[in-house]
């Protein structure tokens, strides 16, 4: 028997290295070697040990072998990642266990059923076990290569152990949970494929309560895990079900620029059908909802990558040919029908994201945008998809400016105006049996509704294509404009049509002045009530209309209109519904006037009778409108806007949130359109109404009017209307604010402004700088008064921020506009002043001394600048040292890159010749007001400052720079505040009593100036 034993041990020593000596070479023989390595598992296996006395047997052979395999799986375990020969071992293994599993599946099927209890352990089984209780312990290893290959290898067979124990599998479930909070991104990526293939078997009521699914864990690791190759592992192996599909859409939105493209490319397009082709897959455009498909196509199109767009428009010309499923077969269907089953799948009305969609494919789809035409049957008779699928195509060969599509695509201007007509009676004739059916039934049913919406959707669509057409026809533009004038004469014209309707009208009218007479004459029609009483008491025998005819009112002469008080309710809700029609058209209308109000004298007549008096009353609907309508005149009339500006501010205070929104619109149109006479005038008004603006910023609680307040703010700073310090420093508290920290809209219109405002001009990072240190003193203490509940940014973040701002290597060039390399030396000077301010506590001094070594130092300085900056470094290490050691490494590194780099211009520099020149006489007066620490630490001043709020802080204080003559002043004047801090540090034994005490007693006789004299001589040494 011994030598039985050592004959299988030989054996399996020469031969099982070889194996792996040849896979880890190529994969062609894998094939093989699998079936020669089976063979050898076979024979060990048929090797066995009787024990106690022939009741039970030793495995022997098996025990051999897993010890064998084991020893080359370690060997393995120490090749690093991307090694390709450690890559093909780990394929082999994966490749072999699969093998030997479904050979034993295969004996277990053609073995008897008398053999059942026997079949419970296999060979194939117990090998597995052994290997897998190996790699498990290998799971824990603190070599990371040796975690990453265990790992790797658990992930190549995950998906073919056939059965294991209960217990096996719980101690493999918890092991991958550990691993995919690996702290190695490789480790994880490995991790998440071998979950992604083990959660198909895990059934979720075997989940104890508390402990989370192996997809929970899945779809944790895809949303947040930092990695994006950790995120692209999930996404592309985790399991695509109901559950899944919103974690794995909502990736469209990723951080990561080829994690979106796989969304497109390797999830949507590859499981729009199943597996065998054969049905509909969850990702099929019919199988997703509307809000889905909009969500994948906006983000697809929308993306800011080409390589995402060019993969979301793979994915619609994919749509396009499945879009009508099942009877894709039909022969009699064309490629438009492709698309306009394509087009019922989006929301037409509601978005825009069917028009790109659209779009997108008749760019890249040349087999439909060249085969496309539309006849006299097609415009007959238009559905909401045929009508969208014309006008976009009439819009798309605009812009590709061809004309000979356009010229065959487009109707006659006479027959499209009898196609609108015939809608628009139809529509007004399902009106008049709607309301007689109300009557009867009560409230239209949805589909009556949605009905009523279409037809008005296909009359707009219209509408936009008769604004394309060619008017050199007099017949046909006679009839359209007496269509459009008659339709926008009556109160049944639907709201959504009035400016489809005023659009048509102003290409049809010689000038603004024909189309402002035109619709203040429909205007004076429809509010008069005399006219409209009258024309309802005439027989209804006319209602009916010829073709070519469109229904009007019969104008009679005016009897003067009634008054309020003699109106029932039912004439003045009449009343009021008119002159909101007349003011929506008189809102469509100004919107499209570019003249003077002074031109158009016609206005003065609606302006007196209709806007002044909607402005005053007391409905809500009616005065929004009526403000929008005299906002509108301010903008093409500038006494009228002198006059009404006091107006549209007083409304800010007192108003609604939603009118609130419309009137600050307003208050920022005008301002950007009468600059000189708001912005630019002398006497104060414009501080005036630059700090009115700013009071609103800082009381308002509304989201909506906050987000609006600094987008109008950014706006006119951008635009260098308002160059005010104080607006700058409201925007940049507000951006920083925990406040606003859910105002998402705030915070992404802000993260927009500040860099393109400070890098468009040198000028505009030069007003930043300046800024910076009183924005800092302010925001920094603020960051440790915030409550629990509440986040903030950190004062090493508010700085890094700024430092980026105000770079100028990242400012562009503008003409005639020197470039400023130098502000970022100035901005060191600021911060060492700063610095030797003894109320900044200790940790704030600690960002700014990190803040230098970020700072940039151009390669032409003017020499003082370089000086006061050497001259204020080498005073602040002497007279305000500070103890922490990077602090202390960051400013003697920063001293020492300025000293290297400008050592030509430092060579000659005395500070005695330097005290003579005149206007550097504030900077050593405000060294010379600095009184040195002799215990070498900063003072800790008790923080016990109140929380402010964010706007009054920034809106009262001063904000500059701190001036030398300020820090005399404030040096001079601050003994006892000094003295109290002395205090402390002594009682909290940081420096000795005695010098403590010394100081409190010198402090408290200090008079104005210091009694003391100061250590000049110490600057006077060589310091470059």
């Amino acid at each position: 028997m011994p030598g039985r034993v050592s004959s299988v041990e030989e054996t399996l020593t020469a031969n099982i290295p070889k194996i792996f000596d040849q896979v880890q070479n190529s994969t062609a023989n894998h094939q093989k070697n699998i079936v020669a390595l089976h063979k050898l598992h076979l024979d060990a296996a048929g090797f066995t040990e009787p024990v106690h006395n022939g009741r039970s047997i030793k495995l022997t052979g098996e025990r051999m072998f897993e010890e064998k395999f084991k020893d080359i799986l370690c060997r393995a375990a120490a090749v690093k990642k991307g090694t390709s020969q450690g890559d093909r071992v780990v394929k082999f293994v994966g490749a072999y266990t699969k093998y030997i599993n479904e050979k034993a599946a295969e004996v277990k099927k053609d073995g008897d059923d008398d053999d059942d209890d026997d079949d419970d352990e296999t060979t194939a089984s117990r090998f597995v076990e052994k290997v897998l209780a190996f790699l498990l312990n290998g799971f824990e290893a603190k070599d990371k290569v040796a975690r990453y290959r265990c790992v790797h290898f658990l992930a190549e067979m995950v998906a073919h152990l056939g059965e294991i124990s209960e217990q096996l599998y719980t101690k493999l479930r918890t092991a991958l949970f550990e691993r995919v909070h690996d702290k190695e991104t490789f480790v994880r990526v490995q991790a998440v494929i071998a979950l992604s293939k083990l959660c198909g078997s895990e059934d979720p009521s075997d989940v104890e309560e508390g402990e989370p699914t192996a997809l929970e864990v899945l779809l944790e690791t895809l949303s947040c895990d930092p990695a994006a190759d950790v995120r692209r592992a999930a996404l592309l192996n985790i399991p695509l079900s109901s559950a899944t599909l919103d974690a794995v859409l909502a990736r469209t939105r990723d951080t990561d620029t080829i994690m979106r493209r796989l969304v497109y490319s390797a999830i949507l397009v590859q499981h729009c059908f199943a597996s065998d082709g054969s049905a509909m897959g969850l990702v099929h455009p019919r199988a997703l909802t509307i809000a889905q498909r909009e969500f994948i196509i906006r983000n697809g199109l929308g993306d800011r990558e080409p390589a995402v767009r060019h993969a979301a428009a793979l994915l619609l010309s994919k749509w396009v040919d499945v879009a009508r499923g099942d009877v894709k077969s039909e022969e009699s269907k064309t490629a438009k029908d492709d698309v306009l089953a394509l087009l019922s799948l989006f929301d037409l009305t509601e978005s825009t994201v069917a028009e790109d969609a659209l779009l997108s494919v008749l760019d890249r789809r040349h087999d439909i945008s060249d085969h496309v035409d539309f006849n006299d049957a097609y415009w007959a008779n238009l559905t909401p998809e045929q009508a969208f699928f014309a006008r976009v195509f009439v819009d798309h060969c605009i812009a590709i400016k061809d004309a000979e599509k356009l010229d065959a695509s487009l109707p006659v201007v006479t027959a499209l105006a009898y196609y609108i007509q015939a809608a628009y009676n139809a529509y007004q004739e399902d009106l008049e049996v709607a309301e007689q059916e109300r009557v009867i039934r009560g409230e239209p049913t949805e589909e009556e509704e949605e009905a009523r919406i279409d037809k008005e959707f296909v009359i707009g669509e219209m509408l936009k294509v008769a604004v394309n057409l060619d008017y050199a026809d007099e017949i046909g533009r006679r009839k359209m404009f007496q269509l459009v004038r008659d339709m926008i004469s009556q109160e049944a014209l639907p709201e959504s049509l009035v400016a489809r309707c005023l659009d048509v009208l102003r290409i049809l009218s010689p000038n603004e002045r024909d189309l402002i007479r035109v619709v203040v004459e429909v205007v004076h029609e429809l509010r008069d009530v005399s006219d409209e009483e009258e024309a309802l008491k005439e027989p209804a025998d006319d209602g009916e209309t010829n073709f070519g005819e469109t229904p009007m009112p019969n104008r009679m002469a005016a009897k003067g209109p009634k008054s309020s008080e003699d109106m029932s309710s039912e004439e003045r809700a009449r009343v009021d519904a008119i002159d909101l029609r007349c003011l929506s058209l008189c809102i469509g209308m100004l919107e499209r006037v570019n003249g003077t109000f002074e031109e158009n004298s016609t206005l003065e007549g609606i302006l007196g009778e209709l806007i002044i008096p909607a402005v005053k009353r007391k409905e809500l609907v009616l005065r929004e409108k009526g403000l929008i309508c005299l906002g509108l005149c301010c903008l093409i009339a500038r006494r009228m806007a002198l006059n009404s500006f006091q107006l549209f501010l007083g409304q800010i205070q007192t108003a609604p949130e939603v009118l609130k929104i419309r009137v600050l619109q307003i208050v920022f149109d005008i301002l950007m359109v009468h600059e000189n006479d708001f912005l630019t005038k002398e006497g104060g008004a414009s501080e005036r109404i630059v700090e009115f603006l700013l009071h609103v910023l800082e009381n308002e609680e509304s989201d909506k009017v906050q987000a609006l307040l600094c987008i109008g703010l950014a706006k006119l700073v951008l635009a260098g209307m308002i160059c005010d310090d104080k607006v700058l420093q409201s925007l940049v508290a507000a951006y920083l604010a925990p406040d606003t920290i859910d105002n998402q809209e705030v915070r992404q219109c802000l993260a927009y402004f500040f860099p393109v405002y400070c890098y468009s001009s040198a000028v505009n990072q030069r007003r930043m700088q300046r800024l910076f240190i009183g924005l800092f003193e302010q925001l920094a203490p603020e960051t440790r008064n915030v409550d629990e509940t509440q986040d903030m940014v950190s004062p090493a973040q508010i700085a890094a921020m700024f430092v980026d701002w105000t770079d100028p290597q990242k400012a562009i060039e503008v003409q005639d506009q020197p470039t400023d390399e130098t502000i970022h030396i100035d901005l060191a000077s600021d911060i060492a002043r700063a610095l030797f301010d003894d109320k900044m506590i200790k940790e704030d001094k600690k960002v700014l001394y990190q803040v230098l070594g970020r700072l940039y130092l151009p390669d032409k300085v003017d020499d003082d600048k370089i000086r006061t900056l050497k001259l204020l470094l080498y005073n602040l290490n002497s007279r305000r040292p500070i103890r922490d050691a990077a602090a202390k490494n960051a400013l003697a590194k920063f001293d020492a890159a300025i000293s290297k780099r400008y050592a030509e211009q430092l060579e000659s520099f005395n500070e005695e010749d330097y005290r003579q020149l005149e206007y550097l006489k504030d900077l050593f007066e405000f060294l010379d007001d600095i009184i040195p620490l002799d215990d070498g630490e900063e003072v800790d001043v008790p923080r016990t400052r109140a929380r402010k709020r964010r706007s009054e802080s920034i809106a009262t204080d001063t904000t500059d720079s701190i001036a030398p003559d300020e820090s005399v002043a404030s040096a001079a004047s601050s003994s006892h505040p000094k003295g109290k801090g002395r205090g402390k540090q002594a009682k909290r034994r940081r420096v000795s009593n005695s010098d403590g005490s010394d100081d409190v007693l010198s402090y408290d006789h200090v008079t104005p100036a210091p009694t003391r004299t100061l250590p000049k001589r110490a600057a006077c040494v060589n310091m470059s």
